[in-house]
């Protein structure tokens, strides 16, 4: 059998390698990845189906709810797909065009993901420190905007990437040893000098997500802060139990995030393979703990979850016993 050739002869092309160093075990490796790509796009439809369907869900915090839930169904379908590719059909070629589309949208995505994660922290400020005020301070319509503008400070933050990527000269070696495409991985395998994109790359990850991180520490340092003025020995606890979702989805988010980036850029001792499986289980793990974890900690999301899920048992059931 011939060899694969890792040289792309189309000048607009990029080869994916895939998992460097784990290619025999490619099949095996798609197979916990399309588990969690599955259960994670069910669970996040399964809480817009929910949200949408009860009107007395349709609240703020389950319109931030749902916003997290569509990045967490956007960014895995980034990913996945052409993963699969990879791993089942040996289909490792990808257009430039194709390229930066997909980091556009997976860095998009990413940033939009820590945007809501800010507006989360804002919206259990608000509900603790300022409770009779919230229904005014925190509308859906206000929500909705707040959103509007985290998705627009994304997509400002992501735009100059691909235009940085495509000002630099690629030479005849275009692999990307990733199962995508992310911009400092592509920047990598340029023949011209990628000091801007580096840069650039640095500053999106500490001025971007660490800004979302400030805010969310200035607003879980005020809610701790009110929380100790209150004189009922169990109230603090009631009310930190509030935040346990929040702050569990935080834990599951941003350090493998800032790891996997980080390491990325300055971890040359780290095998890439470790590199490359962190970031997967990064876009493909998130999503399916996150609707787990609000669904666990959120009372009234998971008695609607369980009255649609009871419903649609009884529904099979009726069908069985009467199949005319």
């Amino acid at each position: 059998m011939a060899a694969f050739n890792v040289t792309p002869s189309d000048p607009l092309t990029f080869i994916l390698a895939g998992v460097p160093g784990l290619e025999a075990v490619h099949v095996w490796i798609s197979i916990p990845f399309s588990i969690f790509y599955i259960s994670g796009v069910f669970g996040n439809l399964t809480v817009l189906f929910v949200v949408g369907k009860e009107q007395t869900l349709h609240k703020p915090m389950y319109l931030l709810l749902c916003m997290l839930a569509l990045t967490d169904i956007v960014t895995p379908s980034c990913v996945l797909p052409k993963a699969l590719c990879i791993f089942w059909f040996n289909l490792k070629d990808i257009t430039m065009a194709g390229c930066f589309t997909q980091l556009f949208i997976l860095h998009g995505c990413v940033a939009m993901h820590s945007a809501v994660l800010v507006l989360m922290a804002f919206d259990r400020y608000v509900a603790i420190c300022n409770p009779l005020r919230y229904p005014t301070i925190l509308t859906l319509t206000r929500v909705a905007k707040l959103g509007l503008v985290g998705l627009l400070r994304a997509l400002f933050l992501v735009l100059p990437l691909p235009l940085l990527l495509s000002r630099l000269p690629f030479c005849a070696n275009r692999v990307i040893p990733s199962t995508y495409c992310d911009h400092i991985a592509v920047a990598k395998v340029s023949c011209g000098d990628i000091t801007v994109n580096s840069m650039y790359a640095l500053v999106i990850v500490f001025l971007g997500v660490g800004l979302d991180l400030t805010l969310i520490a200035v607003s879980y340092g005020l809610i701790i802060r009110a929380v100790l003025r209150i004189s009922s020995k169990k109230a603090p606890q009631k009310t930190l139990n509030t935040c346990t979702a929040h702050l569990c989805v935080m834990l599951t988010s941003y350090p493998v995030f800032l790891f996997s980036s980080l390491t990325h850029r300055f971890g040359q001792a780290i095998a890439p393979y470790v590199h490359i499986i962190l970031a997967n289980l990064f876009y493909l793990l998130t999503p399916v703990l996150n609707p787990i974890i609000y669904g666990a900690k959120t009372k009234e999301l998971r008695e609607k979850v369980g009255k649609y899920a009871c419903s649609k048992s009884s529904h099979l059931g009726v069908i069985n016993i009467n199949p005319a």
